[in-house]
């Protein structure tokens, strides 16, 4: 399927670069008598880029809208949160665990090791 894709890829481009570059009389010797305007030589690729550009734009605008306020504690707490002392039932039953479960580190600890200034060595 890849190589479908890449012959493919260089067949188009050739046709395209054919298209743009051959005088209309030589197109006409070897017997191609319809082909697009000229026109669209340099249209398509404009369009073709400019809606890659908004789409783009686009994206990331709707990333913005999704995104919370940084005073938001959803930045903080979601409904995957867990707290270090929080079990599942199935942890319960195990004699032996190697390490701990995945919890998040409460906030007010991650700014005391960081800014606390009796922590730095």
């Amino acid at each position: 399927m890849m190589i479908f894709g890449c012959i493919s890829t260089v067949v188009a481009t050739l046709i395209f670069l054919i298209w743009a570059y051959v005088p209309d009389k030589l197109l006409e010797s070897i017997g191609i008598h319809y082909y697009p305007s000229r026109y669209w030589v340099l249209a398509m690729p404009t369009y073709l880029m400019v809606t890659l550009l908004l789409g783009l734009a686009f994206y990331i605008g709707l990333n913005f809208i999704a995104t919370p306020q940084p005073t938001s504690l959803n930045t903080l707490f979601d409904e995957y949160s867990r707290e270090p002392g929080e079990i599942d039932s199935q942890m319960e039953e195990e004699d032996e665990r190697p390490i701990d479960p995945i919890s998040d580190i409460d906030i007010t600890r991650i700014n005391d090791l960081m800014f606390n200034s009796s922590h730095v060595e």
